[in-house]
């Protein structure tokens, strides 16, 4: 808490400076970063309020003859709502990552293995919006290329929110299904793979730089649902980066300048993630730790045949209630993961 409030005393002594305006962008930035400790603060002052309110309830039961009867249970439904709020700020305090405040962008790619593999990722995406319909977060479909018979090939999302990011960074890598196939007559077990994209949704006014010379855009007819307008314009867009590589499409909107925007997000969310991807590589190789990156370094198992069972292999969280799982409940392994950074090097 005082660092907060020193924080909030320094954003504010910035916000009175008349030079600060100058520049619109800044400004904004800094009151909007000023509101969101505000906002902090008082939860945390309203937890405590709460904490000492219950305590002075405990020393009436205490004190005078009768009253424990009566007031317990009210200090005991409040006891446990205190609980409950706590377990969710000792959450943010985990949140130690520079873009972890920020909305998300989520990406689902099937692995090898055809309709088995695409129809996950689209169990995946489900699991996803379950999760943050749950958490009263928005989402939307910036862009999905389905599979030939069943499922999605590959789809992004964006997942908006204050902690989205924070949360849904424990989600990056390998995911491995393990089940009796739905598409296979003589009902064999088939493992499938689908790879987990997470990036923050900066604003644009981070410190991003994308230059006009380094994209080349390339514009096409939509694919698709989406009625007569997304199929006979050139509306969807392809990006490439040109220094990096990377490739974002959007054809979800109406408009080509839209989807445009979309993928401009889109694209400095992945060079976002890009730079912290390539940070994490080099304190693992500092640390003498190598990691490689590829399909048979699955975080999380899913079995669904022959017994139930969802595991998580970095943390060793695990339950036997897949379906809830794959309905969103993922808060364990989120929370499991989170713990598990802690002390690691920044």
């Amino acid at each position: 808490m005082p660092a907060r409030e020193a924080e909030l005393e320094g954003l504010t002594a910035r916000s009175n400076d008349p030079d600060l305006w100058s520049d619109p962008t800044d400004a904004q930035a800094v009151l909007r970063r000023a509101d969101e400790i505000r906002e902090e603060i008082a939860i945390w002052r309203g937890l405590e309020a709460r904490a000492r309110a219950l305590a002075e309830l405990a020393e009436m039961a205490a004190a005078e003859e009768g009253a424990a009867d009566e007031l317990i249970p009210e200090m005991t439904a409040e006891l446990a709502s205190l609980g409950k709020a706590w377990a969710g700020l000792e959450q943010q305090l985990l949140f130690a990552g520079a873009y972890d405040q920020q909305s998300a962008i989520i990406s689902v790619h099937a692995g090898a293995g055809g309709t088995e593999s695409q129809d996950w990722a689209e169990m995946l995406l489900r699991m996803y919006l379950r999760w943050a319909e749950q958490h009263g977060y928005g989402t939307e479909i910036l862009d999905q290329t389905e599979g030939e018979e069943a499922g999605l090939k590959s789809v992004t999302a964006s997942i908006g929110g204050r902690w989205a990011y924070g949360r849904l960074r424990s989600e990056r890598g390998v995911h491995r299904l393990v089940r009796i196939s739905p598409f296979d007559s003589q009902k064999r077990r088939h493992t499938s793979f689908a790879l987990v994209e997470v990036m923050p949704e900066v604003p644009v006014d981070a410190d991003i730089v994308i230059r006009d010379e380094d994209v080349r855009v390339d514009t096409f007819r939509a694919s698709g649902a989406g009625g007569q307008h997304v199929n006979k314009t050139d509306s969807a867009v392809r990006l490439t980066h040109l220094p990096t590589g990377i490739v974002v499409t959007c054809q979800n909107e109406r408009s080509q300048m839209q989807n445009r925007e979309r993928a401009l997000a889109v694209l400095r969310a992945k060079l976002v993630e890009r730079a912290e991807e390539e940070r994490e590589a080099e304190m693992a190789r500092l640390r003498g730790q190598h990691i490689e990156a590829g399909w048979g370094n699955q975080i999380r198992n899913y079995v669904l045949q022959p017994y139930t069972m969802v595991k998580d292999l970095r943390t060793g969280v695990e339950t036997g209630n897949p379906s809830a799982v794959l309905d969103g409940d993922l808060d364990a392994f989120m929370d499991g993961y989170l713990r598990s950074q802690v002390g690691s090097p920044a």
